[in-house]
């Protein structure tokens, strides 16, 4: 992951790095991997379904441009834009630390 840590409004967060080449091994686009399927999340709606089965539940905290998920169990709280397009490695990464049994990020071939 490369790019520039952005601190507004109270929260920091990772900005990548858009004019990186996609030459390099970090420039290439990456995929979620949902591994006891070997699925790639191609949709929210997908990753909800999947989400949903390992406990996550959909949190309506008011910000229209998120999509949020929350588990009952734990404190943790994904939080992804509500736009597809822009679901980038960050957000992955976010999903991956909160259920490592489950997901993983790979390069797109």
């Amino acid at each position: 992951m490369s790019g520039v840590w952005v601190f507004k409004n109270g929260v920091i967060r990772l900005v990548e790095n858009p004019n990186q080449s996609s030459d390099s091994s970090h420039g290439r686009r990456k995929v979620l991997v949902y591994l006891p399927t070997g699925e790639i999340v191609s949709s929210y709606s997908s990753l909800e379904q999947i989400l949903q089965r390992l406990g996550w539940e959909r949190y309506y905290g008011g910000d229209i441009d998120l999509i949020q998920f929350h588990k009952r169990s734990s404190i943790d709280l994904i939080s992804l834009p509500r736009d597809f397009s822009k679901f980038s490695s960050v957000y992955m990464y976010d999903i991956v630390v909160k259920n490592p049994n489950s997901f993983h990020v790979r390069d797109c071939h």
